[in-house]
C-alpha cells in the first residue's frame, strides 16, 4: 500500500493530498460509518435511546471529512470551503465528486503548498 499519516490526513486543515490519500481516506470513513450503523442498530434494538449515540458519532465524522475534502480542494488550488459546494442538492456533490475525486491536482506548487507528488507533470 502506502506509507500516510493518518492524523494529518483526518485532523489539519493545511496543505495538498493527491488522489490516493484521499480516496483511502474515504474509504476509510465510509468503512467506520458502516461500522457505527451497524454497532447503533445493535444498541437501538437492546434500548432505543442508545442508538442516539450512533448518530453523534456518524455526526462527528464530519470534522475528518471536511480536513479531508479542504486539503484535496487546495491541491486543485482553491479554498476548502468550496466544501459548501456540496450543499447545493444534486448537482453540488456531483460537481465535487469531479473536482476532488477525478480531476488532478495543478501541477505547480500554490498558496496551498508543494505539489504532493513532488514533481511537477508537464
Amino acid at each position: 500500500m502506502f506509507n500516510q499519516d493518518w492524523q494529518y490526513l483526518f485532523t489539519s486543515f493545511e496543505g495538498r493530498i493527491n488522489r490516493q490519500p484521499f480516496w483511502a481516506g474515504v474509504i476509510v470513513l465510509i468503512v467506520v460509518n458502516i461500522a457505527i450503523a451497524i454497532v447503533g442498530g445493535i444498541l437501538g434494538a437492546i434500548w432505543g435511546p442508545l442508538s442516539y449515540l450512533a448518530t453523534i458519532a456518524s455526526l462527528v465524522l464530519i470534522y475528518p471529512a471536511l480536513a479531508l475534502y479542504a486539503k484535496r480542494w487546495h491541491d486543485r488550488s482553491k479554498s476548502g470551503w468550496w466544501s459548501l459546494v456540496a450543499l447545493i442538492p444534486l448537482l453540488g456533490a456531483i460537481y465535487m465528486i469531479y473536482e476532488i475525486g477525478v480531476q488532478e491536482g495543478v501541477p505547480e506548487t500554490n498558496q496551498y503548498g508543494p505539489n504532493p507528488l513532488g514533481t511537477a507533470r508537464a
